[in-house]
């Protein structure tokens, strides 16, 4: 088997004192790629430090929503220093999160629309947070570029109708431990519908954790649970949605 984390924050404080034992717990246990994210200027240099230092793990650099108040121009521009390294495969996370709103609606839009021109410019994917904001992204993004985007909707957490709006824009959708907690039909009923050449599966680890797991750290070992729900919404095997979604990944981020 060989499943493939979108997303996940390896250099987050929480794994501080077992980082190696976590990575090589879910490389035995069949998670053989990382993608690890950051959320501002000093999580991304720590984000990328880790790719480095481990041949399994990629990095993106960007702003998560709630950071953006602290996203000053000098920041940004050293932020996209980082953007044409081997390593940084993607842009973001960024987007909107209107549930918090830790920063201002006007802030989360400027910075997000600065990492659109990113983008554009540097040809690399977007990986895209959103919390109630759906409809208003949708907007932005459309305003911006014309479909098809490169790119991931991490963490989705809407219906299948949204995710329709979101698939004719060219993105991949992605699906974490949230896909496998026992509300969560119209979730589900999601990712039954999503395109098999656009599925990824994600653990935001440390947060979001699996349902037999629900109360502790997440690591990418649990993202089997995640990848056997999706396996049986598309009628397929465990090691058929780790090599389909892998296959995605990879393409997408374009590693080898």
């Amino acid at each position: 088997m060989n499943l493939t984390d979108t997303h996940i924050h390896l250099h987050f404080p929480q794994y501080d004192a077992d980082r190696a034992e976590v990575i090589e717990r879910a490389v035995r246990g069949g998670v053989g790629c990382f993608l690890n994210i950051g959320t501002d200027l000093e999580n991304s240099r720590q984000a990328l430090a880790i790719a480095e230092q481990y041949p399994q793990v990629y990095a993106s650099i960007g702003y998560h929503p709630h950071e953006t108040k602290h996203a000053h121009d000098a920041d940004l521009s050293e932020l996209a220093k980082l953007i044409r390294h081997p390593k940084v495969v993607a842009i973001g996370e960024v987007g909107l999160d209107y549930f918090h709103e830790h920063s201002a609606r006007e802030v989360q839009e400027k910075v997000l629309k600065t990492f659109l021109g990113w983008y554009e410019q540097y040809g690399k994917p977007l990986i895209i947070h959103c919390r109630d904001a759906y409809e208003d992204l949708l907007q932005i993004l459309r305003s911006f570029q014309k479909a098809p985007y490169r790119g991931t909707l991490h963490c989705y957490s809407s219906d299948a109708e949204t995710m329709k709006k979101y698939l004719d824009l060219g993105f991949h959708i992605a699906f974490g431990g949230a896909l496998t907690y026992k509300k969560n039909d119209a979730l589900r009923e999601a990712c039954s519908l999503c395109p098999k050449d656009r599925l990824l599966l994600e653990t935001d680890a440390p947060y979001l954790p699996p349902q037999s797991k629900r109360g502790q750290r997440n690591e990418p070992l649990y993202m089997i649970e995640t990848a056997e729900c999706a396996a049986k919404l598309h009628g397929l095997s465990l090691d058929g949605i780790a090599d389909l979604t892998t296959a995605n990944a990879k393409r997408l981020f374009a590693i080898s």
